[in-house]
């Protein structure tokens, strides 16, 4: 070892230290080779690290290792690897009954935490944990042995105040302590009301957290609260910080010529829009030509990567946001204004820039050619989905029957659609159809109905077109070796296969599979259910017995679709791995080298990880939305009744989902008929001891509203003989 660190060094004016010490791999890899936890000055002296400034160097070098989780410091003081110490890296997960778990970042099993460990300790916070040994289900059991980060620096909930104690009950239910408040730093909370504390002390083994109120938000069941506590309580960043949205405007309104230098010109092509009814960002732009063996198909996506430049103000604010976020009243948008729905929308005969996909399509539905293209392009034509169903069934185009250049590419798109329906069908790919309902919402945002939403064959074909589209990328992206998101859906995990076959055998269906199940076979599950009375039960069942899709560095194919590589390019005003896919493809085709390329392996996989959880998190958070509106709604309908089926049987209880809305809630098992009922996990049923009587999944039953708890997200039902 060299005495790299003994002289190179000088301090500031201001009293920063400018000197060299080891960096982190040199830590590591000492720590490696020497085999054992070494106390700080045993570093100082391994590493040979001899000037004063250096030596501070590495003291704040370790203590920012520690935070990382990169090092441990045991009882005697000592660094060492977590890796060596049986310590496991990751985020709480907890529950509603008080326990937890530690999801190992690695992603091997789970360690266990006990209710007593989670007084320590928030759900998301990222903690190392020790492994203390296995419980009576043989799971491993753990201890926290420090907090890397608190994931929670504010938590909404429902303010109470008695006998000279104010806390916050959080509205999230994993969040299972409540946070005192000192009655100096109420903010003039009444009680009853929402409101946002701000952790001023974290939990420990002998103290819930202590905060302070920052904000008020109302009563709980105001028209809009329902939005306004999901971004709060799941860390939605909602406010613009100073600058982004002046760097947005000022690219302007319009496409300049220069803007538009060096493009491939596509303006002449009646290339159309089609998306929901309400939608203001349009993202993708497609047309479709019949030749004789097959059809020119082009995907124009909206153009991003050209003003949301890596490292600028615009970029740093996306890649935190990662996605676009979707409430019934509200959308929170991962671009501002002036890009999302202004100057990157490809909204109708307006110049726009895009990076399109030309592929050559078969008769049966498969590309035998595709390119990529930077061009400059104008939408004939913005449409809706009702509006190309309707053209599709009638071969009237309301509002545009006079376009003939706009119904020629519609009327091809759908012999296109055909082949392509085709081909996914042959291939195996899982087709989850379901009916999805939304709510009409008042101007005050209060919920006035449920609103039921049918997909038909224009969702279809733009769905088709985009994975078409989807599919080329990757291939591209593999085939240039640039580090870049793929979309990753692995095929479900063995304990959620078990599960499903006992389900599929107790409703009396045929299980396709027998050890290794490959997507076709859940297609046919699917297509068994087509028509039955459960179809809905078992699609849902079907649903949840999948893994989660999550982005990944490294392409593993996508399970559901049956393709073995798959990524996502079609919506980059609204989603953060599309920009980063578009930026991959234009390095390309400027043909520069990859040394220059903006992103190592490393930098991409953590990009993946972020917008892996943030996605989820907006999942999460619109989620909640919804299951709250529910209540809301059937606040307004109790004592009602409602047709519905068993969706779930428990040694408590049935839970039903209305047959109008998807709407779950509990009949407990008190509120059926008199007797003693004994639970029956394998067959999911309740039967009677005394008369004999059997409520057991998918039963039709009719139900009367009972109660609605809104802050706990409850309904009640009561079963109506």
């Amino acid at each position: 070892m060299t005495n790299s660190y003994l002289s190179r060094k000088n301090r500031s004016r201001k009293g920063k230290i400018n000197a060299v010490a080891p960096s982190r791999g040199e830590i590591i890899k000492m720590l490696e080779n020497r085999g054992q936890p070494l106390q700080r000055k045993e570093i100082i002296a391994a590493l040979e690290v001899e000037s004063d400034d250096s030596r501070e160097v590495l003291r704040r070098r370790l203590g920012a290792m520690l935070r990382d989780g990169q090092l441990v410091k045991n009882r005697r003081n000592a660094f060492g690897l977590p890796g060596h110490m049986d310590l496991v890296k990751g985020r709480v997960s907890a529950h509603r009954d008080g326990f937890g778990f530690v999801i190992p970042d690695d992603g091997s099993s789970d360690l266990y935490l006990s209710s007593r460990e989670m007084r320590k300790v928030l759900h998301g916070d990222h903690v190392l944990a020790g492994v203390t040994g296995t419980d009576r289900k043989d799971r491993r059991e753990g201890m926290i042995t420090e907090v890397l980060e608190r994931a929670n620096e504010n938590i909404v909930g429902r303010f109470v105040e008695e006998s000279g104690i104010a806390l916050v009950v959080p509205d999230d239910s994993r969040i299972n302590q409540d946070v005192l408040v000192p009655l100096a730093d109420t903010a003039g909370a009444r009680p009853g009301q929402v409101v946002v504390a701000n952790i001023v002390t974290p939990p420990t083994n002998h103290q819930p957290p202590v905060g302070k109120i920052v904000e008020i938000l109302g009563q709980s069941g105001a028209p809009g609260m329902a939005t306004e506590i999901a971004i709060r309580s799941h860390g939605l960043p909602y406010n613009w910080p100073q600058g982004v949205e002046a760097a947005a405007q000022a690219f302007g309104e319009s496409v300049t010529k220069d803007m538009a230098k060096g493009r491939k010109d596509l303006r002449e092509l009646p290339l159309v829009t089609i998306d929901g009814a309400d939608a203001r960002d349009f993202d993708d732009a497609v047309y479709a030509k019949r030749q004789k063996d097959g059809w020119r198909l082009v995907v124009a996506i909206a153009e991003v990567s050209a003003y949301v430049r890596p490292g600028n103000a615009l970029d740093v604010e996306a890649e935190q946001r990662s996605t676009s976020v979707y409430f019934p009243n509200r959308v929170i948008p991962m671009l501002p204004e002036a890009l999302s729905n202004g100057l990157c929308s490809l909204k109708p005969d307006v110049d726009r820039l895009c990076l399109a996909c030309e592929m050559t399509v078969s008769g049966q539905g498969k590309v035998s050619r595709a390119g990529f293209v930077a061009a400059v392009m104008n939408s004939s034509a913005r449409l809706t989905y009702p509006q190309v169903a309707e053209y599709f069934e009638t071969g009237n185009l309301k509002h545009h029957q006079d376009r003939q250049k706009v119904k020629r590419n519609l009327d091809d798109l759908h012999g296109l659609y055909q082949a392509l329906r085709k081909a996914r069908l042959k291939r195996g790919a899982i087709d989850f159809e379901s009916t999805e309902y939304g709510f009409s919402l008042d101007q005050r945002g209060a919920v006035t109905g449920l609103v039921e939403h049918q997909r038909n064959d224009a969702h279809k074909l733009i769905e088709e077109c985009m994975i078409l589209a989807n599919v080329e990328a990757a291939r591209f992206l593999l085939r240039h070796e640039l580090p870049s998101p793929y979309r990753v859906h692995a095929p479900p995990p063995d304990g959620k296969l078990e599960a499903l076959k006992q389900f599929l055998q107790g409703q009396g269906m045929r299980v396709p599979w027998r050890d290794d199940p490959q997507p076709k076979d859940f297609e046919a599950v699917a297509e068994q259910a087509r028509g039955r009375h459960d179809e809905q039960l078992v699609m849902a069942v079907l649903l949840r017995s999948q893994s989660l899709a999550a982005y990944q560095s490294k392409n593993e194919g996508h399970f559901g679709l049956a393709l073995k590589a798959y990524t996502h390019f079609t919506s980059p005003i609204r989603r953060y791995p599309d920009l980063l896919v578009h930026r991959a493809i234009h390095f390309v085709l400027a043909r520069k080298k990859t040394t220059t390329y903006a992103y190592t392996e490393t930098a991409m996989s953590d990009l993946c990880t972020l917008c892996s959880h943030n996605a989820r998190r907006a999942e999460e958070a619109e989620r909640d939305v919804i299951d709250r509106l529910k209540c809301v709604y059937l606040e307004t309908r109790i004592g009602e009744k409602f047709d519905g089926m068993v969706s779930g049987v428990t040694a408590f209880g049935l839970f039903v989902e209305l047959n109008y809305g998807r709407i779950s809630g509990l009949v407990h098992v008190t509120g059926l008929p008199n007797d003693y009922y004994h639970f029956d996990s394998v067959a999911h049923r309740l039967t009677g001891e005394r008369r004999g009587r059997v409520f057991q999944l998918a039963d039709r039953v009719k139900i009367r509203v009972l109660a609605v708890n809104l802050d706990e997200r409850k309904i009640d039902f009561d079963l109506v003989e």
